[in-house]
């Protein structure tokens, strides 16, 4: 008995695979950014760092908790019982021991716990990174996609332009020159239209990248008026906050308190050490107890403090005290050129921010200028005092205005939303 059905079936198995594969995703900016924060890999990695930096105190505080082994020193004596492995034979052993002054591990407890944090500030500092990331990849993409769309309009007017000289050129109203002069605007336009192709192209694919996705899920730019996030007051402002938000910052300074803590554990590497110790043991009478012990008691407990003082370590401990003093002199020089830094690069995109308000401004009124021009040349037509080629000119002149416009909206809005990433309001921005 067949079933014919079941043919088609791998067909169908094969053609949802791809459509799977070939899934769109419509994103804003806000959604590109909070999928780029959940998928993409260097966030995945920063995070399981954090994970291991946890684990790293855990580790550091294990000597402080009881620790318990089970075993057996199981044998038959013969004559004296003599010890196994330090103890004596017995059926069953068991042995608890932590730390109870233990001061250099303390120390080092509270380190790994500021090294936690450190990692922590590192984390959401990708974060951000990631975040700006993809808002600078994603403003390139829809900026290129913009004028992809003005430079299509371009080839269209400059089209219709070389057909109205080739027509006149053969009426004999223009000379020769003018239409290949047409056909090199024409061939111009169309060149600048295949590089913007390619340039759209790329920038999804990095987009794509940066999100975490699979190189067969398109990725489409859903249309959004967005507000341009506010500048500080002044920029010092902006400087004041952008230092008390650095999370680059906070890590650096985290780890400068833990290597200060990690001086002072090999300082208190001299001080005494105290240690719980409870044990049991399950002794056996064939092991020959009774006849050279007074009294046999198969089972047997002890309960006591492990007292050490280290002594002749001083060369080892102020070399390593040495050392993580120069570690932590290094990490002072860090924050200071990072705090330099961070205040240079914000007083920089501040003054960009508004260099490219002035700059869009100014490209607004030239692109009100073409369209205006555009509309009076309209009604010369239907006045007779205009032609068909003057205003397919206007029009690619008001296309060239329009891609001035778009790159200086994209420059405006990259910078300030530059700025607000560095002063720690770039997802409030995209809301």
């Amino acid at each position: 008995m067949t079933f014919p059905h079941l043919k088609t079936l791998p067909v169908l198995l094969l053609c949802a695979g791809r459509l799977t594969m070939a899934a769109t995703h419509t994103l804003t900016l806000r959604q590109a950014v909070e999928m780029a924060l959940e998928q993409n890999p260097d966030v995945v990695l920063a995070r399981l760092e954090e994970r291991k930096a946890e684990q790293e105190v855990q580790i550091a505080r294990s000597p402080f908790l009881p620790t318990l082994a089970v075993g057996s020193g199981l044998a038959w004596s013969s004559g004296f019982p003599m010890s196994i492995e330090g103890a004596t034979p017995s059926v069953l052993q068991a042995r608890a021991i932590a730390d109870v002054y233990n001061r250099p591990q303390s120390y080092r407890v509270a380190a790994a716990r500021e090294n936690r944090r450190g990692v922590a500030f590192d984390a959401q500092a990708k974060q951000e990174q990631i975040a700006l990331r993809t808002v600078e990849l994603y403003l390139e993409a829809e900026r290129t996609g913009r004028l992809l769309e003005a430079a299509r309009r371009q080839v269209d007017s400059l089209a219709k332009v070389a057909e109205i000289v080739e027509w006149r050129v053969r009426e004999g109203r223009e000379a020769p020159i003018e239409a290949k002069r047409a056909a090199l605007n024409l061939a111009r336009a169309r060149q600048r239209v295949i590089a913007l192709e390619n340039a759209w192209q790329n920038a999804k694919e990095a987009l794509r990248s940066v999100l975490g996705l699979e190189s067969g899920e398109e990725i489409q730019l859903a249309p959004e008026q967005r507000e341009l996030p506010n500048l500080p007051r002044t920029v010092e402002a902006a400087v004041e906050q952008a230092l008390a938000h650095s999370r680059e910052l906070r890590a650096l300074e985290a780890r400068l308190r833990a290597k200060g803590l990690e001086v002072r554990a090999e300082r208190a590497a001299r001080l005494p050490r105290l240690e719980l110790v409870a044990q049991y043991g399950l002794l056996a009478r064939f092991n020959n107890y009774e006849e050279f012990f007074r009294k046999f008691e198969r089972h047997n407990g002890q309960l006591g403090v492990s007292f050490q003082i280290p002594l002749f370590a001083r060369p080892g401990i102020e070399a390593r005290a040495s050392k993580a003093e120069a570690e932590a002199a290094q990490l002072r020089i860090q924050i200071r050129t990072l705090r330099d830094q961070i205040a240079a690069e914000t007083r920089r995109l501040h003054q960009a921010a508004r260099e490219a308000e002035a700059a869009g401004e100014v490209a607004r009124l030239d692109l009100e200028v073409a369209r205006e021009q555009v509309s009076v040349i309209l009604a010369q037509m239907e006045e007779g005092r205009a032609s068909l080629r003057q205003l397919e000119e206007a029009r690619f002149q008001e296309s060239e205005k329009w891609i001035a416009f778009y790159e200086a909206r994209y420059a405006l809005e990259l910078a300030r939303l530059s700025l607000a990433a560095r002063t720690g309001d770039l997802l409030a921005a995209l809301r």
